[in-house]
């Protein structure tokens, strides 16, 4: 799969956010810390393996965010 400079700048940008959102984490508890990891990287990867589809991003945040909660929580 080749990579377009638009596809590589949104992945970019998507992964930057990414970052910051997790470091406005530091206030929260472990559980929604990594609830709120799990769903941007899981978003971020959803999007780039259904090349951008909306129903692949949401559907990876959600699980994301259900495997980033874990059974500990």
């Amino acid at each position: 799969m080749r990579k377009t400079p638009q596809r590589r700048g949104a992945l970019t940008a998507a992964t930057l956010l990414a970052a910051l959102l997790a470091s406005g984490c530091a206030s929260m508890d472990r559980c929604d810390r990594n609830t709120a990891v799990g769903a941007a990287v899981g978003g971020v990867a959803g999007s780039v393996l259904t090349d951008q589809s909306t129903l692949g991003t949401v559907g990876g945040a959600v699980a994301g965010g259900v495997l980033g909660r874990g059974r500990g929580c």
